[in-house]
């Protein structure tokens, strides 16, 4: 299984390059996925969301389909999803995404898909990938969800958490200090990277590419 985990998408050349040699093929022979479901529920202005298809848009890819898991039903999606090389999940809330990825089927196929796939996440499409979702860490360090009660299983891809956008202007207590406070009694690792970073996951092996900063915890 080979994932790539972003905080912001494909922000940089050391990212890209992580996701081709994931890939396998040429850009030009790459067709891409682009689930946009975490951002339904999101408030305000959603340029960031278009900053990240036009970082997409920039590798030159062969293909690039925009499908909403919410929106659409199993057939349609599904067989655009089994098409593709990348299926690619955008950022905004986790638990929205999650509960979607659950609602809609996904969650049951996705496994077999991506024996043959790579799946990237950006930020909720990242945090997703562990067993579970965090839910102290998603109200105290990202200050959302605050109306969900229970926590709730990730797709368990990977045996981490992941903490995207650390030191961004835009989260002001996704900073390592503050989050080794939250995270005191947790026992599994955790990563936290910045918007120049992701992890490369090869059948659980992990290697960061980064032009920025990240932190590894426990």
């Amino acid at each position: 299984m080979k994932l790539l985990l972003t905080s912001a998408g494909i922000k940089n050349k050391t990212i890209a390059k992580a996701l081709f040699e994931l890939v396998g093929k040429k850009p030009a022979d790459i067709s891409l996925v682009f689930i946009p479901t975490a951002s339904n529920v999101e408030k305000g202005d959603k340029s960031w969301l278009i900053d990240d298809l036009a970082d997409i848009e920039k590798l030159g890819l062969k293909s690039i389909e925009v499908v909403d898991i919410s929106a659409v039903e199993e057939k349609i999606w599904k067989q655009k999803f089994e098409e593709a090389d990348i299926l690619y999940f955008e950022g905004g809330y986790t638990y929205y995404l999650m509960e979607w990825i659950n609602k809609s089927g996904l969650a049951k196929i996705l496994p077999e898909l991506l024996k043959t796939k790579v799946y990237v996440g950006a930020s909720a499409g990242s945090m997703v990938t562990g067993k579970e979702l965090v839910l102290e860490i998603s109200q105290l360090v990202y200050e959302e969800d605050l109306d969900k009660t229970e926590n709730m299983e990730g797709l368990n891809l990977v045996n981490f958490y992941f903490l995207p956008h650390l030191n961004s202007q835009d989260f002001k207590k996704v900073r390592k200090d503050f989050i080794g406070e939250v995270a005191k009694g947790m026992s599994e690792k955790i990563y936290a990277l910045d918007d120049d970073s992701a992890l490369k996951v090869v059948d659980g092996k992990v290697e960061v590419a980064s032009e920025g900063e990240w932190f590894e915890f426990n």
